[in-house]
């Protein structure tokens, strides 16, 4: 390999590096504040999974327990730590979120923020698909 091409690689491979720690940085951003409302304000919380996930029954102590795993993960997420899961769940968490919203994309015009988590969904999938060579500022392999 000559010393031009072990340059442009080493160059993109920066470049890469940097990408997906801005685009982890992004996903973390929102995961984080869904995951403060669940303490801040856990009757909205309570309200979201009536309203998009059908989960009737929930309570205060409920949020508080679903904020604190998901505070667990959303840390774990944004130091790389065991990336195949916690991209994984990540992913399936917001992909969960962006389906279970179907409705609210029938009134396009209406609900125009609720298209922002299509986006997000494929940093998610990215995220996950080159997670290992996710490894700037990550404590995983």
């Amino acid at each position: 390999m000559s010393t031009d091409t072990a340059l442009a690689n080493n160059n993109i491979q920066h470049k890469l590096e940097w990408s997906l720690l801005l685009l982890r940085l992004g996903v973390f951003i929102v995961m984080f504040v869904w995951t403060l409302d669940k303490f801040v304000n856990p009757g909205h919380s309570i309200k979201i999974f009536e309203h998009f996930y059908n989960i009737d029954g929930l309570n205060e102590v409920i949020a508080y327990v679903l904020g604190a795993l998901q505070l667990v993960l959303v840390l774990a997420f944004l130091f790389g730590i065991k990336k195949r899961i916690t991209y994984g769940l990540i992913l399936l968490m917001h992909a969960g979120s962006t389906f279970s919203a179907y409705a609210q994309y029938y009134d396009v015009f209406n609900n125009l923020l609720f298209f922002a988590a299509w986006p997000m969904l494929a940093a998610c999938a990215a995220l996950y698909l080159l997670r290992d060579a996710d490894t700037k500022f990550t404590l995983g392999k």
